[in-house]
């Protein structure tokens, strides 16, 4: 009650319950239909993508269902597509799944009993989450998961050759939440996951790890699963990583596994001493425009090292420098020095993918108290990081063919759709909003094209 009159009694701008009318235009009617509306329609064809590839179909056969009882509403395939697509629409909370539950574009996606009932409840999923994935033989199988996807669509699109990058991140973490531990370096209390992405930007592998752990702690763990799902593939073999990476062990099994490196080393005495003579500068007046660029190459062996290895320097001389910027690469690639930076320096494109799975997945969101669901969190993470970029690899129309993870999410996915059931289908009326009909149908015949040919009779 204000001004002594209850506006609760004469709602205004209120017709029959559940209908509202706005004063700037009586024509306008607004009616609420929480179970025949969703924003998130372009899911649809990331269903179709996953349909195409035989994603869950594979994958959850890896999974072992650890609930007791005959009573499990939801079979493992359903709760585990809906963790996934939930996190690839933007949710990435479990508390979200009480209004998805009942989004018709998410029990179609999940299918089974959703389909004309509802899909699985936060209780339901944080016990999914929490209790079955949880587990050390499903956390096992979650792990593998994305290689298995990975190798789902180069069986498809074919494979010439791979590059893998790998590189670390920072996941800040708020509360005494398990494993935690303050970074020197990210200057936060956080946890320290490591990646290893290919050069479609695909997530091929990653490990969450304790805060305060060195960035190519557990190196060995993440690669060696990655290196033998392409051993027995006929195809040329890089990687890329920085200076945190320079350890002799990786070099030489690297080398075994017969792959291409290029790893970055910090400066020390030695390496100055071989480019002595490039490190004063030019003769000649120096440019107030133009930055100077030098390559050398020699031999280099460290102390620890069980062999020489060829080691590449670039020098730049930048205007208004009083010392050149100077990078060293060791590399087994035979490649000439100014190549090999470029392919190098190509490595950048890792950091972008953790970008985008920040903003777009928000993998960084691991707000569990056991460090176990907070790796079960980041594996579903990158299940849908990973579905999402799949799209991006597909030959496209030129109107999206560039847009980001975070363009697609924002303009494809979130689009408005309406379900109208009849008795044997339904239709999903959609917006044309960021995407029309022909596009979409354009993106829809992409996904068709990864499908196998049909078996002959």
């Amino acid at each position: 009650m204000i001004f002594g009159v209850d506006f609760m009694a004469h709602p205004k701008g209120a017709g029959s319950e559940g209908d509202f009318r706005l004063d700037f235009d009586p024509r306008v009617r607004l009616e609420f239909h929480g179970s025949k509306i969703s924003s998130d329609g372009g899911l649809l064809l990331y269903r179709e993508l996953d349909e195409a590839l035989g994603l869950f179909n594979a994958s959850v056969k890896s999974l072992r269902d650890t609930r007791m009882g005959k009573n499990g509403v939801h079979t493992l395939m359903a709760l585990l597509r809906q963790s996934v697509f939930g996190r690839l629409a933007g949710y990435e909370d479990v508390n979200d799944a009480e209004r998805l539950a009942r989004d018709p574009v998410m029990c179609q996606i999940v299918g089974g009993r959703a389909v004309n009932g509802q899909a699985a409840s936060s209780s339901q999923m944080g016990r999914f989450e929490t209790e079955v994935l949880a587990s050390p033989d499903n956390r096992e199988a979650l792990a593998d998961m994305s290689g298995q996807w990975i190798d789902a669509v180069h069986n498809r699109q074919g494979l010439k050759y791979i590059t893998l990058d790998m590189d670390s991140s920072v996941s800040p973490t708020h509360g005494a939440q398990e494993g935690t531990a303050w970074n020197g370096h990210f200057r936060c209390n956080c946890y320290h996951p490591l990646f290893i992405f290919n050069q479609f930007g695909h997530l091929e592998r990653c490990g969450l790890r304790k805060g305060n752990v060195h960035s190519a702690d557990d190196w060995n763990a993440l690669l060696a699963p990655v290196i033998e799902r392409y051993a027995q593939r006929d195809i040329m073999r890089f990687f890329r990583a920085d200076a945190a990476f320079a350890i002799p062990e990786l070099y030489e099994t690297l080398e075994a596994a017969g792959y291409f490196y290029a790893i970055r080393l910090r400066k020390n005495a030695v390496l100055e001493e071989q480019i002595a003579h490039r490190l004063t500068r030019p003769v000649g007046r120096p440019s107030k425009t133009k930055v100077k660029r030098f390559y050398e190459e020699f031999t280099y062996q460290a102390a620890l090292w069980d062999k020489p290895r060829r080691v590449v320097a670039k020098i730049e001389w930048h205007p208004g420098d009083l010392f050149p910027r100077v990078g060293y690469i060791v590399t087994n690639f035979p490649l000439k020095p100014k190549e090999l930076i470029h392919f190098y320096n190509q490595r950048g494109t890792a950091e972008q993918h953790i970008k985008e799975g920040k903003n777009a997945i928000t993998w960084t969101r691991l707000s569990c108290k056991r460090f176990r669901d907070n790796e079960v969190r980041l594996q579903l993470h990158a299940l849908a990081y990973n579905l999402g970029v799949f799209l991006q690899g597909l030959d496209l129309p030129e109107e999206i063919a560039h847009w980001s993870l975070t363009s697609l999410q924002s303009r494809l996915i979130k689009i408005g759709a309406r379900v109208v059931r009849h008795a044997r289908k339904f239709t999903f009326q959609l917006a044309e909003v960021a995407l029309d009909g022909k596009l979409f149908s354009q993106v829809l015949a992409a996904i068709h094209n990864l499908k196998p040919p049909p078996r002959p009779a």
